[in-house]
């Protein structure tokens, strides 16, 4: 066989590879399990025991790690993402809902719903490096691009907090709307948005240089036919390209499509029950919803701003995460 005719295979046999799937995996609140979803048939293939009462759930920057947060175990279980054989628990403090991973992988920052602390986790030793005081009934949690800053959001405070991870002191507090949930940094980090499922809005806050925040803005929603109280936001996603907000709206059923640099609500998706939280896939062309009270996600093509498909999964879905394809 010549060199060249090798060639010609080779890049033939390339082009009908089929494309590798991304996994999907949500965390089933009342199941207490996790659903394995593979994004090329958008099927379940998996579900395993996560624990009590499993909530916030994320990947390791590696993808080897599947981290979720026990809530009744008062632990964060550790899962390998291949096999789904549960590796190891790591300290976590009481009731930990929501956590984001620094981008090397350590620390785990972990809000603590009824203990109100933020804790840091070393995932590497398993032991706690810090405890940080927030507000009372801490949830949402995010960190900022340059991983200088972690942000908790407190439901009864109503407030979003601001942690150095120097040396895990808030240095900032910015009060929002009614029951904070979610928060979401923008990739370059000139923006952060607060989700507040009981006041209704979604804070846009503007950070300067040294991390610092400015609430500039405050977003509403108004679905015809859908009684106010209903429009609860809850998850929240930003595009790469900081183009395009998507806010999950609870109890109203919809994904509300935000305009992230004139803030006007361009339209409304249609999707399960409780629409609680969100995910993309790695390459953005995918949007994937929690539905609790459904029991499924909602698939939005994230271009055509359309729920494209339903795939039904645990009991009571509250995250999800996407693992890359290797």
């Amino acid at each position: 066989m010549t060199g060249r005719l090798f060639a010609i295979l080779c890049l033939a046999t390339f082009a009908a590879s089929p494309a590798l799937a991304n996994k999907v995996f949500v965390s089933n609140e009342k199941g207490n399990t996790v659903t394995v979803i593979d994004s090329k048939t958008w099927e379940a293939i998996e579900e395993f025991p996560a624990g009590n009462r499993p909530r916030g759930i994320t990947i390791s920057p590696d993808g080897a790690l599947l981290y979720v947060c026990a809530s009744d175990d008062d632990a964060v279980r550790v899962f390998d993402t291949e096999t789904y054989e549960e590796l190891y628990t790591l300290p976590s403090g009481p009731d930990p809902e929501l956590f984001v991973i620094h981008p090397t992988g350590n620390p785990l920052y972990i809000a603590n719903e009824d203990d109100n602390l933020v804790t840091v986790t070393d995932t590497a030793s398993h032991t706690v490096i810090a405890e940080v005081p927030v507000g009372v009934e801490p949830e949402g949690m995010a960190i900022s691009p340059d991983a200088k800053w972690v942000v908790n959001t407190s439901e009864t405070t109503n407030m979003a907090h601001f942690i150095s991870t120097d040396d895990y002191q808030i240095k900032h507090n910015v009060l929002v709307d009614q029951r904070p949930r979610y928060a979401q940094y923008t990739s370059d980090g000139s923006k952060l948005f607060v989700t507040s499922e009981i006041g209704g809005t979604v804070s846009v806050m503007e950070i300067d240089g040294s991390g610092a925040p400015t609430l500039v803005r405050k977003i509403s929603f108004e679905v015809p036919g859908v009684l106010p109280e209903w429009l609860q936001p809850v998850g929240a996603k930003v595009t790469s390209d900081g183009k395009w907000l998507f806010i999950a709206l609870g109890p109203a059923n919809r994904v509300a499509v935000v305009n992230a640099e004139t803030y006007e609500v361009a339209k409304y998706i249609l999707v399960g029950q409780r629409v609680w939280q969100l995910a993309f896939t790695p390459d953005e062309k995918y949007l994937l919803t929690t539905n609790g009270n459904s029991n499924d996600i909602t698939v939005i093509d994230v271009e055509a701003q359309e729920a494209i498909k339903s795939v039904q999964v645990g009991q009571q879905p509250w995250g999800v995460v996407v693992k890359p394809s290797d």
